[in-house]
């Protein structure tokens, strides 16, 4: 028996953690009788096509995402093409949501795994076994060789899945998380060179329309013992970045604090964690946690969304802004935390204007990085049926992007889509880290600059040119000279000392006039947060 499970990523470097979960459920009951095959979003569909064939499989279950759902729409149509006798199941948070609607649309699709799934999908397997029959091979003419074949496997009774035949779920069942595999317990081989993701919990306390774990009411842990153990196995493989996927990881004080400690107490200097937290959650003790850590060894992403009132309440997100200033503001203070706070353009109530005081308070956090979103309007996520009440207009395709709000107009959405990319190239980058405080001072605020340096990329068009990462600096000493009223020397005395605390250069560029005094950039080690070389007062 082989139930192959299709992963198709958007990058080489992630991984799907929930087809490993799925194989490693299964493999303690039929043992070896679920395999992988994972591959990119970039994959030519006729090589997937080759790809799955070579593997033989009874039963095929691919994994759904926003990111992935037009590739797999492909694979659909054509897998029955090459493989017409092999059942296809679907699962994950793409296909979990408006099912019914699936089966009309995708002929060939035996069932959906709806919500999670390492249960349900353990007895798919095991339904296909008990219908396992040893028959004679029909092509061959002495009728002596024999094959197993499949022969009417019953789903009807297994919770979690919806069939063809009967497209509705019977009921919902949750996952004890203690139950969950540990899915790199066989080793790190399969994930060189990849992120490794790590779940300690599943659901969330918050209820943000926008947000499909709004929709699952509890919240449930693995146990401290677990988390300890496999936490540790990290330390030991010496794994370069654990991205925990809990969706807040902070929802239960106590157990948050035993966790930080823990890695605190067992750090070895070589694993870093990432965590998505709310920060408004959180008190003193946890920042003195935080503070007491090596440098770099944790990173908080944090969803503000926005900084306007009205619009958390309409999206059921009721945030007290000040707090969650306060506590980024002595997580910045602590100087060894990377601190990642993003934005959602598109969310009623915030217009274009309203956006623009929303990127500035949060800009004056001074965060590591700034991710500027745009809303998704996800199947089954509570905003979905509230887009005719605020006339949000969104696109029918995945990812399912708004094009335009009550609020916002669509070339305003544009606009902001230029600015994502410039704060991108000139903030997260954290390439011009000296140039670009120098250039806010020539604007009135953070956001009027990088407006400004999106309409000047675009004039030129450099949107089109996608200029490489050293001509950034001679794009900047343009835009001050024809943008700004700022003294040129003084600009290129930032992007100089920019460039060396950023490059190694073997010549010296032609914007820059001197080089700086020696000694001044310490080319031996760099900033555990921005990765630019430490500079030497």
């Amino acid at each position: 028996m082989n139930f192959l499970l299709v992963a198709i990523n958007a990058k080489y470097i992630h991984s799907n953690p929930a087809v490993y979960s799925l194989r490693a459920y299964a493999d303690r009951v039929y043992p070896g009788a679920t395999s992988i095959y994972e591959t990119t979003i970039n994959t030519p569909i006729h090589s997937i096509l080759s790809s799955i064939c070579d593997q033989k499989p009874d039963a095929i279950g691919i994994s759904t995402y926003i990111w992935n759902i037009d590739a797999v729409k492909k694979l659909l149509s054509d897998l029955p093409k090459v493989l017409p006798d092999i059942d296809i199941w679907l699962g994950g948070p793409e296909v979990s949501y408006h099912y019914e609607k699936l089966f009309d649309q995708c002929k060939n699709i035996r069932g959906i795994i709806v919500g999670e799934g390492e249960s349900a999908f353990t007895r798919i397997v095991g339904q296909y076994y008990k219908s396992m029959k040893i028959v004679s091979d029909e092509n061959d003419d002495t009728k002596n060789i024999s094959k197993p074949v499949i022969v009417d496997p019953n789903f009807s009774e297994i919770p979690n899945v919806a069939l063809r035949e009967r497209p509705t779920v019977i009921r919902h069942e949750l996952m004890n998380m203690d139950s969950l595999p540990f899915i790199y317990e066989e080793g790190m081989n399969e994930f060189d060179n990849r992120i490794v993701y790590y779940e300690s919990s599943r659901g969330c306390p918050f209820r943000c329309s926008y947000c499909l774990s709004s929709i699952d009411k509890t919240v449930r842990y693995r146990s401290l013992p677990f988390v300890f153990r496999e936490l540790q196995f990290f330390f030991d493989e010496e794994v370069p970045q654990v991205k925990f996927i809990d969706r807040t990881f902070n929802s239960d004080k106590e157990r948050t604090k035993a966790i930080w400690n823990f890695i605190r107490e067992h750090d070895t200097g070589k694993t870093n964690f990432h965590f998505e937290i709310a920060a408004e959650l959180m008190d003193k003790e946890e920042i003195d946690i935080l503070r007491s850590m090596r440098p770099g060894s944790i990173k908080l992403e944090i969803g503000v969304q926005t900084t306007n009132q009205d619009t958390l309440l309409a999206v059921n997100r009721p945030s007290k802004i000040h707090k969650i200033e306060k506590i980024v503001q002595e997580l910045r203070a602590t100087n060894t935390i990377h601190i990642h706070l993003d934005l959602i353009a598109g969310l009623p109530y915030e217009g274009y204007r309203s956006f623009r005081n929303s990127f500035n308070d949060v800009y004056a956090l001074s965060p590591t990085q700034l991710q500027l979103g745009f809303l998704k309007v996800l199947k089954g996520s509570p905003i979905e049926d509230d887009c005719e009440k605020f006339s949000i207009v969104r696109s029918d395709d995945a990812p399912y992007e708004v094009l335009s709000t009550r609020w916002l107009r669509f070339d305003e959405l544009c606009h902001l889509k230029n600015i994502e990319e410039m704060v991108e190239l000139f903030y997260n980058s954290h390439q011009f880290d000296k140039t670009m405080p120098l250039l806010l001072t020539a604007f009135e605020t953070p956001f009027d600059m990088y407006s400004a340096l999106a309409d000047f990329y675009k004039e030129k068009n450099y949107f089109v040119m996608t200029p490489a990462r050293f001509r950034r600096y001679e794009i900047l000493l343009e835009f001050a000279e024809e943008k700004t009223m700022l003294y040129e020397e003084e600009v290129r005395e930032a992007l100089t000392l920019d460039y060396y605390l950023r490059e190694v250069p073997k010549s010296r560029p032609d914007f820059v006039k001197e080089v700086p005094e020696k000694g001044r950039i310490d080319t031996s080690s760099r900033d555990p947060l921005t990765g630019n070389f430490l500079l030497v007062e």
